[in-house]
């Protein structure tokens, strides 16, 4: 059986966000804009993973689609983050690496299933 690489990918970055979190609450004491990155860099997955029961093709892009809008305001978070020096130049290079191969490859999957319509 061929692997779910962005089932596979919005895992593992959930994994990544669920760490950065704990991070954020333990040691800089931020729990406004870490539930924000929490809520929507867990989301990406959970539509991904939620779009293989899709009742149609019209739902499993408009469910990747929302997981799309998800990793956008995802990105949003950790460059606030970033900027007001909440995460350092490493791990946000590190998170929004993975997080724009997740959008590469989402980006991917709508165009493919819109012409396949």
């Amino acid at each position: 059986m061929k692997e779910n690489i962005i089932k596979k990918e919005s895992f593992d970055f959930a994994l990544k966000i669920i760490n950065l979190y704990k991070f954020l609450c333990n040691e800089k004491k931020e729990f406004v804009i870490s539930k924000q990155v929490l809520r929507s860099g867990t989301a990406i997955g959970a539509l991904v993973a939620e779009s293989e029961h899709a009742e149609s093709k019209a739902d499993f892009i408009h469910k990747i689609s929302i997981a799309q809008k998800e990793a956008s305001e995802t990105s949003y978070w950790l460059e606030l983050l970033y900027e007001s020096k909440y995460i350092d130049k490493v791990l946000y290079n590190s998170l929004i690496n993975d997080l724009t191969q997740i959008q590469k490859i989402i980006a991917s999957i709508i165009l493919s299933s819109k012409n396949n319509l």
